[in-house]
């Protein structure tokens, strides 16, 4: 940690020189500990274990695939009942569910009877094809009484290359044998399998000097019969490999030297030989002989990597830097530079973060100011009653007065009183759905009481969303846009108010048959901020305003939409969340007033 904090204070200059200086003199000891113990490796040794332990283990699976048939045997070899007369089905049957049912590599299955009859699991192909080695077979199995014995490869009608594995059945009772149960192998699919697991050309020797295994179409590396098919390894190489010892031996095909990896016999004798090119060795110790050569060509390249990195390493904070203040437009995702460097540009990045704390204050102050500010003007516009509107529900008061209307005046003052109750006295932006509809009902009473039965509207809202949350003043100034911009140029009409729940959202829905409106400029109304002075409109708040503080309060996802069309009405939608501010009664509300 010192040398580290002392490296830190060096100047670039200084830097660089010690930089280069070890990475120079590090190099140099790695490529004389690489030389020297690449010159110490034994490739061919390395190689030849991994083959032996390739070989056992491929041996290992040969035992265990040819388990799974003696195990088979076994079974069948008890059920001397299956020889029984008139169990002929059941032994073909038997026969085909051993076979289907045990994933081993038998191919064919037979049971000879002592008269010489025969079961098979193909029994169809065996009537109409037969099998000539069935007799020696049988009698191969009676001359090594109880135990399992196995033949030497030849080709079967029914099961091609193969060798077949025999045991008798006998009573257990008497001791009497009935028969032999025989299971041919399937010599290609044992050597698709073994294949795979050893990656190099082999060949599975049985103890008789046999070839079990068939190669592969198209063997460069083996010497084969010329125009044979399935391939045949010459007479003179197949006679050589049974001599061949245990371990690691070699031998030549023509010009080429074959190291041969022979495995220990198996339980049936058999041997596995793996066979690798002499030149496999050699090729991988090539890269030794041209390190020397290479060396002085890869000491350049390193040094000017080395050089590029130095490079890299004292401009990258510099980059950083600029990227940083190519961002600086978005303060908020803009992260602090790292300051663990003690040399100049340490200092520089420590400058440029308190610079950046700096702004991000300034930036946030002036936001909770808009803030602030948006929020008074909100209030502001909230509270402006219009002077037009109060004068003439006031002059509207009076001439009810002089007509001895005291019912009318009564209820009319009460109703603008209520009104001007709900629009000062309520603290909060949010009042609950049923307390804005309330506040719409004085107001439409007021406008019912001037104008007469020239206005009307209803209700239609279920009683459960009565007790969510809604944002005051926000039904009224809708209603008031329908009344004086979709219904007075026609001379009367509806302003119908419905509210749903619906996809997990509170919906109003705002109606008039008034005269309509373009759907161009039904976009533009939500865009165009109205705030000048009308003389029918009771607050300065517009529907543009409506929809802003929705989306203020609420999120992006909400707010009005505008639909309709010219003679035909307008509609105003309204999406709010589902927040309720106090328990409701279940059922519906349905208002209606016509005056």
């Amino acid at each position: 940690m010192k040398l580290l904090r002392w490296y830190n204070r060096l100047g670039i200059a200084t830097k660089q020189f010690v930089y280069l200086f070890f990475v120079t003199l590090t190099l140099f000891l790695v490529l004389a500990w690489s030389n020297l113990n690449e010159a110490e490796s034994l490739f061919k040794a390395q190689v030849t274990r991994d083959a032996e332990l390739l070989v056992a283990r491929t041996n290992q699976y040969i035992d265990a695939s040819l388990d799974s048939v003696e195990n088979m045997l076994l079974l069948l070899s008890t059920r001397h009942d299956l020889l029984d007369d008139g169990n002929e089905r059941l032994a073909v049957k038997t026969l085909q569910d051993f076979a289907n049912y045990n994933s081993s590599i038998a191919r064919t299955l037979y049971l000879v009877r002592a008269d010489g009859k025969v079961y098979s699991n193909t029994q169809v192909s065996y009537d109409i094809i037969g099998n000539p080695y069935l007799q020696s077979l049988y009698e191969e199995a009676l001359g090594n009484y109880g135990a399992i014995r196995v033949s030497e490869p030849y080709v079967s009608p029914l099961s091609g290359h193969t060798l077949a594995y025999m045991r008798p059945v006998a009573d257990e009772r008497t001791k009497e044998i009935k028969g032999v149960v025989i299971a041919e192998i399937n010599l290609d699919l044992l050597s698709s399998r073994i294949a795979p697991l050893i990656y190099q050309s082999f060949a599975l020797i049985t103890a008789n000097g046999n070839v079990v295994n068939r190669l592969e179409p198209g063997e460069k590396l083996l010497p084969v019969q010329p125009r044979t098919y399935p391939p045949e390894l010459l007479p003179d190489f197949e006679a050589k490999l049974p001599e061949l010892k245990t371990g690691v031996d070699s031998l030549s095909v023509g010009d080429e030297r074959l190291v041969a990896v022979k495995s220990n016999k198996n339980r049936l004798g058999w041997s596995l030989i793996a066979f690798i090119p002499e030149d496999y060795f050699y090729k991988d110790l090539q890269p030794l002989y041209t390190n020397y050569r290479t060396a002085s060509a890869a000491m350049i390249v390193i040094l000017l990597f080395s050089a590029y990195m130095l490079s890299r390493s004292f401009t990258k904070p510099i980059r950083r830097l600029v990227e940083k203040m190519d961002r600086l437009h978005d303060v908020q995702i803009v992260s602090k530079l790292s300051e663990t460097r003690q040399d100049e540009i340490g200092k520089l990045a420590r400058s440029f973060n308190a610079m950046l704390e700096r702004i991000h204050l300034l930036l946030q102050e002036t936001k909770r100011a808009e803030e602030q500010k948006k929020e008074y003007e909100l209030k502001m516009l909230r509270s402006q009653i219009a002077p037009h509107f109060l004068y003439n529900t006031l002059a509207c008061i009076s001439s009810l007065a002089k007509q001895q209307r005291i019912g009318e005046v009564r209820q009319t003052i009460r109703s603008l009183v209520g009104l001007l109750t709900f629009s000062f006295d309520k603290h909060g932006e949010f009042v609950t759905l049923e307390e804005e509809l309330e506040g719409l009902r004085m107001y439409m009473h007021i406008q019912q009481v001037r104008y007469g039965a020239n206005y009307a509207y209803d209700i239609d809202i279920d009683r459960s969303l009565l007790s969510n949350r809604i944002l005051k003043l926000t039904l009224q100034p809708l209603v008031e846009n329908a009344l004086f911009h979709g219904i007075a140029p026609r001379g009367g009409g509806t302003v119908s108010i419905k509210g749903r729940a619906e996809k997990g959202r509170l919906r109003l829905y705002v109606r008039d048959d008034g005269v309509g409106v373009r759907s161009s400029d039904a976009r533009d109304v939500l865009r165009k901020q109205t705030n000048e002075p009308s003389r029918h409109r009771f607050t300065g708040i517009g529907i543009a305003n409506v929809h802003d503080r929705i989306r203020i309060h609420f999120g992006e996802p909400y707010g009005l939409k505008i639909g309709g069309r010219e003679g035909a009405g307008t509609v105003v939608r309204i999406d709010l969340p589902l927040t309720k501010l106090a328990a409701a009664t279940d059922g519906a509300v349905r208002l209606a007033d016509r005056a």
